[in-house]
């Protein structure tokens, strides 16, 4: 009796049986199956491995029959069946080599392949039978591929070799490598061609016991899942034993399930994806720009979204049931369900673009996390008009920025993206703060670790110092999202680099981003590598900005004036970092914690965290 805890048998099958079943349709490929690809030096090395009785590989098939694993089934190339078969096997490993195998000895036609520089050819494989029972010849170089007409010529294309019929099949003492499941004819043939020639008989003999059956007892092991393998772990198989080495997304094997009813998501969230790129106002020129912040989310992203709704909708049902979004649950996700949350979800990422767009976050370039997109553009589905209402908007923005600044979404975030959907609906209604509000902790020393695009605490300082309004040192101008997109605003020291270097300022303060601020590449360019001072008299020269205005222009990015005009390096660091906290801690809700410098320094030497993250040279 079979253990219902096993999920996969191991077996061997003969090689013609395996191809029959692919020709009959009995073997065919799940959808989400990539297309065919080996070439034809690939082949001929296969049909010599056979030949040989070589190991080729075992083959992983799924046997069909589970009704929560359904998929559209494709048959091998080169099958034609009269009719729409159901499986009972698909192919999860093997395809290229099963079906250059199907086309190469089963399908009575030239197997379509490709050169080694990718070009597409067909090519019929023969045997030379003399070549092929020397012990001494390499069993490769006695499979020849013939191009569609049988003839082989030179560059000039004269023809040097012809085999394009079978007098000359057998003339040229070369097997068909079509005939080998059934070589009777051929050989009858091929021996009244030779008149029945005793050494023609024998080679032949020969051929059929070294080469012919080696083919026809050919065995290939067979791994196959049996039918109570669940839909996550065929997927997880999938991607474990692809040789193609491609990775397998649940938006693939969804889209490969969802086909078996006729309905094609692939083409959905296409329409989907140019959603998302819709334009709106941006205001100042009334110029329409693009929803870039949302230029990275992916099939996948609308998925989890999609899993979260549909989870959370099946818990108001059976309140033990848990929200998700994890890899399993996705692949759990139904036609139905996909279909009743797909476009709300959708306008639920919009309505998170334009409130990204409010916190200044105009692309995803500066999107602090991807990851966090997901749970908001789920909570924002839900809340609908409700999520416009002043009150519900601060707690929103609350919760968003203690997730980028506790720097709580990074990695695999499944489980928070869940918790958090229903922590902050619960919070909104009245109930306790969520998780990530009470879990965001921003510790002062963690600005000395801060210098590069690649930390989300990072960019959610800059489009902080963006949103509360930093002024444009060249223009005065507000940062809008015309400026930021037709000025190529960036974030740019404040004290220059070089400056720095060359006054023996240490990495560890001037890389900062205390030291940091959005600046446009114009003004960078004039900022070059001059002190302050002078790069401030130099604007207001240039551009007749007064005394009293770059004062204004500084403040709004809490530069203290003094220092900076003084060049006093330490004292603008110190004094620009307490007042960064103080914006942090307003944004979050969250007191943080104050340590002298000298906590900080021992503290930065003990955990050696300055070789953590790359300089980036801005």
């Amino acid at each position: 009796m079979q253990d219902k805890k096993t999920t996969f048998t191991s077996d061997k099958e003969r090689l013609y049986e395996i191809l029959d079943e692919i020709d009959e349709g009995k073997i065919q490929l799940p959808e989400f199956q990539r297309g065919w690809v080996w070439d034809d030096i690939h082949i001929r090395s296969l049909l010599a491995s056979i030949s040989l009785s070589y190991p080729i590989g075992a083959v992983m098939m799924l046997e069909t029959g589970n009704p929560d694993v359904r998929f559209k089934p494709r048959p091998v190339e080169g099958v034609e069946l009269s009719e729409k078969i159901q499986p009972e096997r698909y192919i999860l490993d093997g395809q290229q080599r099963l079906t250059s195998l199907f086309q190469s000895l089963f399908l009575k036609k030239p197997a379509e392949t490709q050169d080694v520089r990718g070009k597409k050819i067909k090519r019929w494989y023969y045997i030379k039978m003399k070549e092929s029972l020397d012990l001494y010849v390499d069993r490769e170089d006695v499979i020849i591929g013939l191009p569609e007409d049988r003839k082989i010529r030179n560059f000039r294309n004269e023809v040097i070799k012809d085999y394009s019929t079978p007098e000359l099949e057998y003339q040229n003492n070369s097997f068909p490598i079509t005939n080998v499941f059934d070589p009777s004819d051929w050989r009858y043939e091929y021996n009244k061609y030779w008149k029945h020639d005793k050494e023609k008989s024998k080679l032949f003999d020969d051929f059929e016991k070294i080469i012919i059956d080696s083919f026809k007892q050919y065995l290939v092991p067979i791994i196959k899942l049996l039918k109570n393998t669940p839909k996550d772990a065929v997927c997880q198989v999938f991607e474990k034993v692809n040789t193609g080495g491609v990775s397998l997304t649940v938006f693939e094997l969804l889209t490969a399930t969802f086909a078996a009813d006729e309905y094609n998501l692939r083409e959905d969230w296409e329409g989907k994806r140019n959603a998302l790129g819709r334009k709106i106002e941006s205001g100042r020129h009334d110029k329409l720009m693009e929803y870039i912040v949302l230029y990275s989310v992916s099939a996948t992203d609308l998925l989890q979204v999609i899993t979260l709704l549909a989870t959370l909708e099946r818990k108001k049902k059976t309140p033990e049931a848990p929200v998700s979004c994890k890899r399993a649950d996705v692949l759990k996700l139904t036609l139905g369900e996909y279909k009743r949350w797909a476009d709300p979800a959708t306008e639920g990422f919009v309505k998170a673009a334009k409130f990204l767009f409010q916190q200044k976050i105009f692309s995803d370039r500066d999107l602090p996390y991807s990851t966090q997109i997901i749970p908001l553009a789920a909570i924002f589905t839900v809340l609908e008009t409700k999520a416009e209402n002043d009150a519900v908007k601060e707690k929103l923005i609350r919760w968003y920025w203690c997730g980028v600044f506790g720097e709580l979404y990074g990695g695999a975030v499944e489980t928070r993206s869940a918790k958090d959907l229903v922590e902050v609906l619960q919070w909104i209604d009245g109930g306790e703060k969520p998780a990530t509000v009470n879990d965001c902790n921003f510790v002062p020393t963690r600005f000395y670790t801060l210098r590069t695009r690649r930390s989300a605490a990072y960019k959610g300082l800059y489009a902080l110092l963006i949103r509360d309004g930093g002024l444009d040192f060249r223009t005065g101008e507000s940062i809008d999202v015309q400026m930021y997109f037709d000025d190529n605003i960036d974030i740019h020291h404040i004290f220059p680099r070089d400056y720095c270097i060359k006054n023996s300022i240490e990495s560890k303060y001037y890389d900062s981003i205390v030291n940091k601020t959005p600046i446009s590449a114009k003004t960078n360019r004039i900022i070059g590598g001059k002190a302050p001072s002078d790069y401030l008299n130099k604007l207001m020269k240039d551009t007749g900005i007064t005394k009293e205005r770059i004062d204004e222009i500084l403040k709004s990015h809490v530069v203290y004036i003094n220092s900076i005009k003084q060049d006093n390096f330490h004292d603008f660091f110190n004094k620009r970092k307490e007042a960064l906290l103080t914006r942090i801690e307003k944004a979050t809700g969250k007191k943080i914690a104050r340590e002298s410098e000298e906590e900080i320094m021992k503290k930065l030497e003990t955990e050696e965290i300055f070789s953590n993250e790359e300089d980036e040279v801005i």
